[in-house]
Protein backbone atom coordinates (compact mmCIF):
# COMPACT_ATOMS: atom_id res chain seq x y z
CA UNK A 1 0.00 0.00 0.00
CA UNK A 2 2.84 2.36 0.90
CA UNK A 3 4.59 1.51 -2.37
CA UNK A 4 1.47 2.27 -4.42
CA UNK A 5 0.98 5.53 -2.53
CA UNK A 6 4.59 6.50 -3.14
CA UNK A 7 4.31 5.73 -6.87
CA UNK A 8 1.09 7.72 -7.06
CA UNK A 9 2.70 10.59 -5.19
CA UNK A 10 5.74 10.59 -7.47
CA UNK A 11 3.48 10.47 -10.54
CA UNK A 12 1.53 13.48 -9.29
CA UNK A 13 4.79 15.34 -8.59
CA UNK A 14 6.10 14.55 -12.07
CA UNK A 15 2.80 15.59 -13.67
CA UNK A 16 2.75 18.85 -11.69
CA UNK A 17 6.36 19.56 -12.61
CA UNK A 18 5.60 19.01 -16.30
CA UNK A 19 2.64 21.38 -16.17
CA UNK A 20 4.77 24.01 -14.45
CA UNK A 21 7.59 23.54 -16.97
CA UNK A 22 5.18 23.81 -19.88
CA UNK A 23 3.63 26.90 -18.34
CA UNK A 24 7.02 28.58 -18.11
CA UNK A 25 8.06 27.68 -21.65
CA UNK A 26 5.81 30.51 -22.80
CA UNK A 27 8.14 33.35 -23.75
CA UNK A 28 6.54 36.27 -25.54
CA UNK A 29 8.38 38.77 -27.72
CA UNK A 30 6.27 41.92 -27.52
CA UNK A 31 6.69 44.95 -29.78
CA UNK A 32 5.31 48.39 -29.11
CA UNK A 33 4.63 49.85 -32.55
CA UNK A 34 4.11 53.47 -33.62
CA UNK A 35 4.33 52.98 -37.38
CA UNK A 36 1.70 52.86 -40.10
CA UNK A 37 -0.04 50.08 -42.01
CA UNK A 38 2.75 49.73 -44.58
CA UNK A 39 5.95 49.87 -42.51
CA UNK A 40 5.04 46.84 -40.42
CA UNK A 41 5.36 44.62 -43.50
CA UNK A 42 9.11 45.33 -43.61
CA UNK A 43 9.67 43.60 -40.27
CA UNK A 44 9.90 39.93 -39.34
CA UNK A 45 6.45 39.70 -37.79
CA UNK A 46 6.76 35.91 -37.60
CA UNK A 47 9.27 36.40 -34.74
CA UNK A 48 6.80 38.40 -32.64
CA UNK A 49 4.08 37.14 -30.29
CA UNK A 50 2.35 40.43 -29.66
CA UNK A 51 2.21 43.86 -31.27
CA UNK A 52 0.97 46.73 -29.10
CA UNK A 53 -0.42 49.55 -31.23
CA UNK A 54 0.77 52.84 -29.74
CA UNK A 55 -1.22 54.87 -28.92
CA UNK A 56 -4.92 55.33 -28.41
CA UNK A 57 -6.11 58.13 -26.12
CA UNK A 58 -9.06 59.21 -24.02
CA UNK A 59 -11.75 61.30 -25.66
CA UNK A 60 -14.71 62.25 -23.48
CA UNK A 61 -13.68 59.46 -21.12
CA UNK A 62 -13.73 56.79 -23.82
CA UNK A 63 -10.99 54.86 -25.59
CA UNK A 64 -10.43 56.67 -28.87
CA UNK A 65 -8.55 55.79 -32.04
CA UNK A 66 -7.22 59.16 -33.14
CA UNK A 67 -7.43 59.06 -36.93
CA UNK A 68 -8.39 57.20 -40.09
CA UNK A 69 -4.70 56.40 -40.54
CA UNK A 70 -4.60 54.75 -37.10
CA UNK A 71 -7.76 52.78 -37.91
CA UNK A 72 -6.20 51.45 -41.11
CA UNK A 73 -3.03 50.52 -39.22
CA UNK A 74 -4.93 48.59 -36.55
CA UNK A 75 -6.98 46.73 -39.19
CA UNK A 76 -3.81 45.81 -41.06
CA UNK A 77 -2.11 44.63 -37.87
CA UNK A 78 -5.09 42.37 -37.13
CA UNK A 79 -4.90 40.96 -40.68
CA UNK A 80 -1.33 39.81 -40.01
CA UNK A 81 -2.72 37.17 -37.65
CA UNK A 82 -3.91 35.14 -40.65
CA UNK A 83 -0.31 34.28 -41.55
CA UNK A 84 0.95 34.44 -37.98
CA UNK A 85 -1.30 32.36 -35.71
CA UNK A 86 0.90 33.06 -32.67
CA UNK A 87 0.38 36.82 -33.01
CA UNK A 88 -1.87 38.93 -30.78
CA UNK A 89 -2.72 42.57 -31.43
CA UNK A 90 -3.29 44.82 -28.44
CA UNK A 91 -4.25 48.49 -28.24
CA UNK A 92 -2.38 50.74 -25.84
CA UNK A 93 -3.84 53.72 -24.02
CA UNK A 94 -1.68 56.67 -23.13
CA UNK A 95 2.08 56.89 -23.33
CA UNK A 96 4.41 59.44 -21.74
CA UNK A 97 2.36 62.46 -22.79
CA UNK A 98 -0.86 60.70 -23.69
CA UNK A 99 -2.68 60.16 -20.41
CA UNK A 100 -3.29 63.68 -19.16
CA UNK A 101 -7.02 63.08 -18.45
CA UNK A 102 -6.48 59.64 -16.89
CA UNK A 103 -6.34 60.59 -13.21
CA UNK A 104 -9.60 62.53 -13.46
CA UNK A 105 -11.39 60.15 -15.84
CA UNK A 106 -10.68 57.10 -13.68
CA UNK A 107 -11.48 58.79 -10.36
CA UNK A 108 -15.13 57.66 -10.28
CA UNK A 109 -16.90 54.33 -10.69
CA UNK A 110 -19.02 55.79 -13.52
CA UNK A 111 -15.91 57.05 -15.31
CA UNK A 112 -14.18 53.69 -15.04
CA UNK A 113 -17.26 51.81 -16.28
CA UNK A 114 -17.69 54.21 -19.19
CA UNK A 115 -14.09 53.61 -20.22
CA UNK A 116 -14.30 49.83 -19.79
CA UNK A 117 -17.41 49.63 -21.99
CA UNK A 118 -15.68 51.71 -24.67
CA UNK A 119 -12.67 49.38 -24.58
CA UNK A 120 -14.97 46.41 -25.19
CA UNK A 121 -16.72 48.20 -28.07
CA UNK A 122 -13.48 49.27 -29.77
CA UNK A 123 -11.89 45.85 -29.23
CA UNK A 124 -14.88 44.04 -30.70
CA UNK A 125 -15.02 46.44 -33.66
CA UNK A 126 -11.37 45.99 -34.61
CA UNK A 127 -11.20 42.34 -33.47
CA UNK A 128 -8.09 43.04 -31.42
CA UNK A 129 -6.98 40.85 -28.53
CA UNK A 130 -6.95 43.30 -25.67
CA UNK A 131 -5.65 46.43 -23.96
CA UNK A 132 -2.35 47.64 -22.53
CA UNK A 133 -2.67 50.54 -20.07
CA UNK A 134 0.21 53.00 -20.31
CA UNK A 135 -0.69 55.50 -17.61
CA UNK A 136 2.47 57.36 -16.62
CA UNK A 137 1.93 57.42 -13.68
CA UNK A 138 -0.76 56.69 -11.10
CA UNK A 139 -0.23 58.56 -7.80
CA UNK A 140 3.21 59.99 -8.71
CA UNK A 141 4.42 62.69 -11.07
CA UNK A 142 4.85 61.83 -14.73
CA UNK A 143 4.90 64.50 -17.41
CA UNK A 144 5.08 67.86 -15.58
CA UNK A 145 1.63 69.41 -15.40
CA UNK A 146 -0.33 66.16 -15.60
CA UNK A 147 -2.71 65.55 -12.70
CA UNK A 148 -1.69 62.87 -10.21
CA UNK A 149 -3.17 62.21 -6.77
CA UNK A 150 -2.92 59.58 -4.00
CA UNK A 151 -6.35 58.21 -4.94
CA UNK A 152 -4.91 57.08 -8.29
CA UNK A 153 -3.52 53.94 -6.65
CA UNK A 154 -6.84 52.47 -5.45
CA UNK A 155 -8.56 53.86 -8.55
CA UNK A 156 -6.11 51.95 -10.75
CA UNK A 157 -7.05 48.75 -8.92
CA UNK A 158 -10.74 49.44 -9.45
CA UNK A 159 -10.07 50.25 -13.11
CA UNK A 160 -8.35 46.90 -13.63
CA UNK A 161 -11.24 45.12 -11.88
CA UNK A 162 -13.93 46.69 -14.07
CA UNK A 163 -11.87 46.16 -17.22
CA UNK A 164 -11.44 42.48 -16.45
CA UNK A 165 -15.11 41.96 -15.60
CA UNK A 166 -16.25 43.90 -18.69
CA UNK A 167 -13.80 42.35 -21.14
CA UNK A 168 -14.05 38.82 -19.75
CA UNK A 169 -11.26 36.29 -19.60
CA UNK A 170 -10.56 35.97 -23.33
CA UNK A 171 -9.13 39.49 -23.69
CA UNK A 172 -5.52 40.31 -22.92
CA UNK A 173 -5.10 42.90 -20.18
CA UNK A 174 -1.68 44.32 -19.35
CA UNK A 175 -0.08 47.56 -18.26
CA UNK A 176 3.22 49.33 -18.72
CA UNK A 177 4.85 49.64 -15.30
CA UNK A 178 7.58 52.07 -14.35
CA UNK A 179 10.78 50.20 -13.62
CA UNK A 180 11.97 52.64 -10.95
CA UNK A 181 11.58 52.32 -7.21
CA UNK A 182 9.17 55.21 -6.55
CA UNK A 183 6.65 53.74 -9.01
CA UNK A 184 7.13 50.24 -7.62
CA UNK A 185 6.56 51.49 -4.06
CA UNK A 186 3.73 53.99 -4.56
CA UNK A 187 1.73 53.54 -7.78
CA UNK A 188 0.25 50.02 -7.76
CA UNK A 189 -1.38 47.62 -5.30
CA UNK A 190 0.50 44.61 -6.67
CA UNK A 191 -1.34 41.94 -4.70
CA UNK A 192 -4.72 43.20 -5.87
CA UNK A 193 -3.80 43.90 -9.49
CA UNK A 194 -1.49 41.00 -10.44
CA UNK A 195 -4.17 38.25 -10.40
CA UNK A 196 -6.35 40.23 -12.84
CA UNK A 197 -3.82 40.97 -15.61
CA UNK A 198 -2.12 38.72 -18.14
CA UNK A 199 1.21 40.48 -17.80
CA UNK A 200 3.06 43.46 -16.43
CA UNK A 201 5.32 45.16 -18.98
CA UNK A 202 8.16 46.60 -16.90
CA UNK A 203 9.59 49.72 -18.51
CA UNK A 204 13.11 48.84 -17.42
CA UNK A 205 14.47 51.69 -19.51
CA UNK A 206 14.65 55.47 -19.02
CA UNK A 207 15.89 54.60 -15.52
CA UNK A 208 18.21 57.53 -16.13
CA UNK A 209 16.00 59.85 -18.15
CA UNK A 210 15.86 63.16 -19.95
CA UNK A 211 15.46 65.07 -16.70
CA UNK A 212 18.70 63.73 -15.26
CA UNK A 213 21.69 66.07 -15.01
CA UNK A 214 24.04 63.11 -14.52
CA UNK A 215 24.84 60.33 -16.98
CA UNK A 216 24.29 56.66 -16.23
CA UNK A 217 22.94 53.41 -17.70
CA UNK A 218 19.37 54.07 -18.80
CA UNK A 219 18.43 50.40 -19.23
CA UNK A 220 20.86 48.19 -17.27
CA UNK A 221 20.14 44.57 -16.47
CA UNK A 222 21.85 44.77 -13.07
CA UNK A 223 22.59 47.52 -10.56
CA UNK A 224 26.28 48.31 -10.03
CA UNK A 225 25.60 49.92 -6.64
CA UNK A 226 22.75 49.74 -4.09
CA UNK A 227 21.16 53.00 -5.24
CA UNK A 228 21.16 52.27 -8.97
CA UNK A 229 17.90 51.32 -10.65
CA UNK A 230 17.99 48.25 -12.89
CA UNK A 231 15.88 45.59 -14.59
CA UNK A 232 16.84 42.94 -12.05
CA UNK A 233 16.05 45.24 -9.14
CA UNK A 234 12.50 45.78 -10.42
CA UNK A 235 12.00 42.08 -11.16
CA UNK A 236 13.21 40.99 -7.73
CA UNK A 237 10.97 43.57 -6.05
CA UNK A 238 7.89 42.28 -7.91
CA UNK A 239 8.71 38.63 -7.32
CA UNK A 240 9.01 39.36 -3.59
CA UNK A 241 5.67 41.21 -3.80
CA UNK A 242 4.13 37.95 -4.96
CA UNK A 243 3.75 38.63 -8.68
CA UNK A 244 4.10 35.34 -10.60
CA UNK A 245 7.27 35.18 -12.70
CA UNK A 246 5.34 34.27 -15.86
CA UNK A 247 3.40 37.56 -15.64
CA UNK A 248 6.56 39.69 -15.65
CA UNK A 249 7.87 41.03 -18.95
CA UNK A 250 11.07 43.09 -18.97
CA UNK A 251 11.81 45.99 -21.28
CA UNK A 252 14.49 46.65 -23.87
CA UNK A 253 15.42 50.05 -25.32
CA UNK A 254 16.02 50.36 -29.05
CA UNK A 255 17.27 53.95 -28.68
CA UNK A 256 20.00 55.85 -26.89
CA UNK A 257 19.86 58.67 -24.42
CA UNK A 258 22.67 61.18 -24.84
CA UNK A 259 24.33 63.88 -22.75
CA UNK A 260 26.66 66.67 -23.88
CA UNK A 261 29.27 68.68 -21.97
CA UNK A 262 30.37 65.49 -20.24
CA UNK A 263 33.96 65.50 -18.99
CA UNK A 264 36.31 62.67 -19.88
CA UNK A 265 36.22 61.06 -16.44
CA UNK A 266 35.31 57.34 -16.17
CA UNK A 267 34.65 57.49 -19.94
CA UNK A 268 31.72 59.81 -19.23
CA UNK A 269 29.82 57.36 -17.02
CA UNK A 270 28.15 58.85 -13.89
CA UNK A 271 29.26 62.40 -14.81
CA UNK A 272 27.43 65.71 -15.02
CA UNK A 273 25.95 66.61 -18.41
CA UNK A 274 23.04 68.01 -20.39
CA UNK A 275 20.60 65.55 -21.93
CA UNK A 276 19.69 65.76 -25.61
CA UNK A 277 18.07 63.60 -28.31
CA UNK A 278 19.62 60.18 -28.88
CA UNK A 279 19.81 57.81 -31.86
CA UNK A 280 17.71 54.83 -33.02
CA UNK A 281 19.26 51.35 -32.99
CA UNK A 282 18.99 51.12 -36.79
CA UNK A 283 21.41 54.06 -36.99
CA UNK A 284 23.96 52.96 -34.37
CA UNK A 285 26.31 51.47 -36.95
CA UNK A 286 26.66 54.78 -38.78
CA UNK A 287 26.43 57.06 -35.71
CA UNK A 288 28.65 55.57 -33.00
CA UNK A 289 31.76 55.01 -35.11
CA UNK A 290 35.44 55.55 -34.39
CA UNK A 291 35.53 57.81 -37.44
CA UNK A 292 32.96 60.02 -35.69
CA UNK A 293 35.09 60.03 -32.54
CA UNK A 294 33.12 57.48 -30.50
CA UNK A 295 34.51 54.72 -28.30
CA UNK A 296 32.39 51.74 -27.26
CA UNK A 297 32.40 50.36 -23.72
CA UNK A 298 30.53 47.51 -22.05
CA UNK A 299 29.86 47.40 -18.32
CA UNK A 300 30.04 43.69 -17.50
CA UNK A 301 28.51 44.16 -14.05
CA UNK A 302 25.51 46.13 -15.33
CA UNK A 303 25.39 44.14 -18.59
CA UNK A 304 24.97 47.47 -20.37
CA UNK A 305 26.81 49.22 -23.21
CA UNK A 306 27.73 52.88 -23.42
CA UNK A 307 29.62 55.18 -25.75
CA UNK A 308 31.82 58.20 -25.15
CA UNK A 309 33.10 60.82 -27.58
CA UNK A 310 36.08 62.66 -26.11
CA UNK A 311 36.18 65.19 -28.94
CA UNK A 312 32.59 66.36 -28.49
CA UNK A 313 32.36 65.44 -24.79
CA UNK A 314 29.25 63.40 -25.50
CA UNK A 315 27.97 60.28 -23.71
CA UNK A 316 25.36 57.76 -24.91
CA UNK A 317 23.60 54.84 -23.20
CA UNK A 318 21.20 52.15 -24.45
CA UNK A 319 20.74 48.46 -25.16
CA UNK A 320 22.59 46.83 -28.03
CA UNK A 321 22.80 43.31 -29.45
CA UNK A 322 24.99 42.06 -26.60
CA UNK A 323 22.87 43.51 -23.79
CA UNK A 324 19.53 42.52 -25.33
CA UNK A 325 20.81 38.95 -25.59
CA UNK A 326 21.80 39.11 -21.92
CA UNK A 327 18.30 40.32 -21.04
CA UNK A 328 16.77 37.50 -23.07
CA UNK A 329 18.93 34.91 -21.29
CA UNK A 330 17.80 36.49 -18.02
CA UNK A 331 14.13 36.03 -19.00
CA UNK A 332 14.79 32.36 -19.73
CA UNK A 333 16.72 31.76 -16.51
CA UNK A 334 14.08 33.49 -14.36
CA UNK A 335 11.21 31.86 -16.27
CA UNK A 336 9.65 35.26 -16.88
CA UNK A 337 6.83 35.92 -19.35
CA UNK A 338 8.98 37.52 -22.02
CA UNK A 339 10.60 40.68 -23.25
CA UNK A 340 9.01 43.80 -24.71
CA UNK A 341 10.68 46.85 -26.20
CA UNK A 342 10.22 50.43 -27.24
CA UNK A 343 9.79 50.29 -30.17
CA UNK A 344 9.72 48.32 -33.42
CA UNK A 345 10.28 51.14 -35.95
CA UNK A 346 13.63 51.90 -34.28
CA UNK A 347 14.98 48.44 -35.17
CA UNK A 348 16.66 47.22 -38.35
CA UNK A 349 14.36 45.34 -40.71
CA UNK A 350 16.67 42.29 -40.57
CA UNK A 351 19.42 41.03 -38.24
CA UNK A 352 18.60 43.62 -35.58
CA UNK A 353 17.41 43.58 -32.00
CA UNK A 354 14.27 41.48 -32.60
CA UNK A 355 16.35 38.87 -34.38
CA UNK A 356 18.84 38.81 -31.48
CA UNK A 357 16.02 38.22 -28.98
CA UNK A 358 14.50 35.52 -31.18
CA UNK A 359 17.82 33.70 -31.62
CA UNK A 360 18.35 33.46 -27.86
CA UNK A 361 14.71 32.58 -27.21
CA UNK A 362 14.77 29.65 -29.65
CA UNK A 363 18.27 28.39 -28.80
CA UNK A 364 18.32 25.05 -26.99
Amino acid sequence: MKQISLIAFLSICLFSTNIFAQKNKKFDIIAYYTGDSKLIDEYEVNKLNQIIFSFCHLKDGKLSVDSTKDSLTIKHLVSLKTKNPQLKIVLSLGGWGGCEPCSNAFSTADGRLKFAKSVKEVSDYFKVDGLDLDWEYPAIEGLPGHLFQPADKPNFTELIKILRSTLGKKYELSFAAGGFQKYLDESIDWKAVAPLVNRINIMSYDLVNGYSKVTGHHTPLYSTNPKEESTDRAVEFLLKAGVPAEKLVIGGAFYTRQWKNVENINNGLYQAGEHFQGADFKNYATTYTEANGWKYFYDEKAQAPYWYNEGTKTFATSDDIKSIKAKTEYVKSKKLGGIMFWELTLDSFRDGMVNAIYEVKTAK
